[in-house]
């Protein structure tokens, strides 16, 4: 869309029956409204054919993508272009599919689902959805260092040092809550949560993670919040409790009527995290990195994003210049470092990992999946390993039964030895953390 910068996203939504605009999000330079109506009146004009009218791609490089939800809301996504050099088009589509998936589950989460499907009053509908924008904006800053989850619905977590004593005291501070569900959050990752948390969808996992770093950054101390559950609860509500621990350190607990959030803040949370204090500030030590201090990486690993497929938990880090040059412009800077790993994650799931990790979930997207896997179509088994080389870095992944691992190189690193640094790093992590 020759309207909008290269790489930037619009977001817009509509009531699905009449194509009355709800909200605009992202991208400085809005479109025209006679640019909204066209883009609603083509696809009403497809569906009149019996078409469903899923995406298209403009002359200037842009991509327009269309999802109806439940009959009564319409999103739609606008880019400006393609991403980098390693992202093609089917997988710019991709990324735009997840993207309208989040946005109307996060929609969901805050206003639930009867609200957004029996709409009575537009214009009341309209002032209930601000209350999701910062949520929503957090979805569309696509330079958000550091947090991915968004596009791998996998859990942004933080490995503390000590993890046996924080698991402890929120599965301490979960059960005298009358609650199953708790979790800690540092650095806007999750540092250890309850079993139960985990349990959760991993996609209402990611979006209540956003939503509490929403919540922190407001600068409260403590709130009481109501969520619904996306695929666990859509229609009733449950109350999030947060409580800011340390500045950067919040714990929460998602539960029912009781108890309230004075009775919560004043004799449940001194009692479980002031004997931890300094567990904390350890816990926050760790910082941007997510991996403890005994693991040990090689200085030419620029950044790193390892995956539990089994548990649908992330760590990521990009690594600073203290091993190399300040300011060597030959290596990509920190900002470039994030983009270029969510671009080799994209071309790396899209071609030869398994498919669910990239796919969205609700049944309408099945048919998504033949857009991803005309290329897998050609292999007569599952690819295990791929690189990539570009002008800017060498990129290297890894697919095991358990883990995702993808890596970012320089270039200086013979392309020979990808594989041994990649297969190293991966089994000195684990063995260090049991991630």
């Amino acid at each position: 869309m020759t309207m909008l910068q290269h790489g930037s996203t619009q977001l817009l939504c509509l009531t699905a029956s009449s194509g009355v605009p709800l909200f605009t999000r992202g991208a400085a330079k809005q479109l025209p409204f006679s640019v909204i109506g066209s883009l609603n009146g083509v696809h009403m004009f497809g569906g009149g054919q019996g078409v469903v009218l899923s995406s298209c791609e403009t002359e200037g490089g842009g991509k327009v993508v269309w999802r109806v939800f439940q009959d009564s809301v319409m999103l739609i996504a606008v880019s400006g272009g393609e991403q980098g050099g390693a992202c093609s088009s089917k997988e710019e589509q991709v990324r735009l599919q997840r993207l309208l998936d989040n946005v109307w589950s996060c929609m969901v989460l805050v206003l639930g689902q009867d609200e957004l499907t029996n709409v009575k009053n537009v214009e009341r509908l309209k002032r209930d959805l601000r209350s999701c924008f910062s949520l929503i904006d957090q979805l569309l800053e696509e330079r958000q260092e550091g947090i991915l989850g968004n596009l791998t619905h996998c859990a942004d977590s933080l490995l503390p040092p000590n993890p046996t004593l924080l698991q402890e005291a929120v599965d301490g501070f979960a059960q005298a809550a009358d609650s199953e569900f708790s979790c800690l959050i540092v650095h806007g990752r999750i540092a250890a949560a309850t079993e139960k948390w985990w349990r959760l969808a991993p996609q209402e996992v990611v979006l209540l993670s956003g939503l509490l770093r929403s919540l922190s950054a407001s600068g409260s101390v403590s709130c009481d919040y109501p969520v619904f559950l996306p695929q666990g609860s859509p229609t009733v509500a449950h109350r999030l409790l947060r409580f800011q621990l340390l500045p950067g350190a919040d714990v929460c607990v998602l539960c029912g009527p009781t108890p309230s959030l004075h009775s919560a803040e004043s004799g449940l949370v001194g009692r479980f995290w002031t004997p931890l204090v300094e567990t904390l500030r350890d816990c926050l030590a760790v910082g941007e990195r997510c991996l403890p201090g005994s693991v040990s990486l090689r200085p030419d690993v620029l950044a790193l994003l390892l995956i539990n497929r089994e548990t649908r938990r992330s760590v990521s880090c990009v690594r600073t210049s203290t091993s190399h040059p300040i300011g060597d412009p030959l290596l990509p800077s920190k900002a470039r470092c994030w983009e270029l790993l969510k671009l080799f994650y994209i071309f790396s799931t899209t071609r030869y990992f398994n498919q669910e990790e990239i796919l969205c979930v609700l049944p309408e997207d099945r048919a998504q999946r033949s857009n991803t896997e005309d290329f897998v179509l050609g292999f007569s088994h599952q690819p295990l390993q791929c690189y990539l080389v570009t002008e800017e870095c060498k990129s290297y992944g890894i697919q095991t039964p358990q883990h995702q691992l993808f890596l970012l190189f320089p270039l200086s690193v013979p392309t020979f030895a990808l594989r041994t640094v990649a297969t190293k790093t991966l089994s000195d992590i684990v063995a260090a953390t049991g991630f």
